[in-house]
């Protein structure tokens, strides 16, 4: 079994709350690493899993192992019962794990029942530095981190990753609350694919579905909360420039927006005009997450001046502001670090990071050009 970034902090929380809810998208790994912790496992998707934690409640709640409560947005009744178990011995920690793969019917729940009770951890795909060889590392940018996705075994890919979007089309997402059809849906979702690192524009994706743009602002916050779809608000510096002011969109994994643009291999990919969209969706997922998992509190932006001066992302630590220029090329210059320094200098980052394919790092502590390898190793 790989070794999750997260799994520290799964545990850290564990001791120190009665309940953790570890969220993120379908088929990311949860089950596998709340398995590998112990204890007793529910899928409360199932109607006989849901009668087997009836019937044994009382002893389970009562005990010192940790009962682990799979989709547990799936049954609602749960969150009553985790209320009284909780309270009733409210300074006994460890004791449960609820899994979950759309947060916000989770926290809807949560928010009722269990405020002040649980703390929320997030898992995504795998990442860069939790694959066990360069071989499954090389891959990941084109096939995406999904265990089963082709990351590990690469003849799965695109396959799995389209059959994995109908089913959630299909099935998951109406299930959740999306009133959109499935054909509605995947329209959708083949259009985010070609907007994919652009400027959000919901009026002109919906004219091209028929829809209005609160509709499609509506649907798009189902695959938000779904774990496919990533906002990336403006950041709102003080200049006297002006600034662009409307979200970003990715796709949080590369491999899915790769199979909806029939995306085969790596030749292909390179050859493609949003090439430099993919590559900077990719490496902004792959910092971020790893921040989150590491437990760094950050809140994520990019910028952009309507003159064009532009950060592909920054992340606001509070005492300090980080910026990051992410380009695909090899061989970066200077002027690719002075751009990055004007533009930083504009919202007065205290570090910045030029993200390229580089094989070797220069700069130091405030000012570096490196790959992304080295980068998950400087922070």
């Amino acid at each position: 079994m790989l070794h999750r970034l997260i799994t520290d902090l799964v545990l850290d929380r564990l001791a120190a709350y009665p309940a953790v809810a570890l969220v993120g998208p379908r088929q990311c790994g949860k089950t596998t690493l709340a398995r590998s912790l112990g204890g007793h496992y529910f899928d409360l998707e199932q109607e006989p899993e849901r009668l087997r934690l009836d019937l044994e409640w009382d002893r389970l709640a009562a005990g010192t192992e940790l009962v682990i409560l799979d989709e547990a947005q799936s049954w609602p009744d749960v969150f009553q019962r985790l209320r009284g178990a909780i309270d009733s011995a409210r300074k006994r920690n460890g004791r449960f794990l609820l899994l979950g793969s759309i947060a916000p019917s989770l926290m809807v729940q949560v928010s009722e029942s269990l405020a002040g009770r649980l703390s929320l951890a997030q898992l995504t795909p795998l990442l860069l530095q939790e694959l066990p060889s360069e071989e499954t590392r090389r891959r990941l940018w084109l096939h995406g981190g999904y265990p089963d996705g082709g990351v590990l075994e690469p003849k799965r890919y695109p396959r799995w990753q389209l059959d994995y979007l109908a089913l959630l089309s299909q099935r998951d997402l109406p299930t959740w609350g999306l009133p959109a059809k499935p054909q509605t849906t995947d329209r959708l979702m083949r259009m985010l694919a070609a907007a994919h690192g652009q400027i959000w524009n919901a009026s002109q994706l919906g004219q091209s579905l028929g829809l209005s743009f609160p509709t499609v602002n509506s649907y798009v916050d189902y695959l938000v909360g779904a774990f496919l779809i990533r906002r990336l608000p403006p950041y709102q510096a003080n200049t006297r420039k002006r600034l662009v002011k409307r979200p970003k969109v990715y796709w949080r994994d590369s491999g899915l927006v790769h199979a909806l643009l029939n995306v085969p291999d790596e030749r292909t990919l390179l050859a493609q005009p949003w090439v430099g969209a993919s590559w900077e969706g990719f490496v902004i997922e792959q910092i971020l997450c790893a921040m989150a998992a590491r437990d760094r509190r950050f809140d994520a932006y990019y910028f952009r001046t309507s003159d064009g001066h532009e950060l592909d992302l920054v992340v606001d630590l509070g005492a300090e502001r980080w910026a990051f220029e992410i380009k695909l090329t090899a061989s970066p210059g200077p002027a690719d670090l002075e751009r990055l320094d004007r533009t930083a200098d504009l919202i007065g980052a205290h570090r910045r990071f030029l993200v390229t394919r580089a094989k070797k790092a220069s700069g130091d502590a405030r000012r570096m050009s490196c790959n992304l390898e080295r980068l998950m190793d400087e922070l």
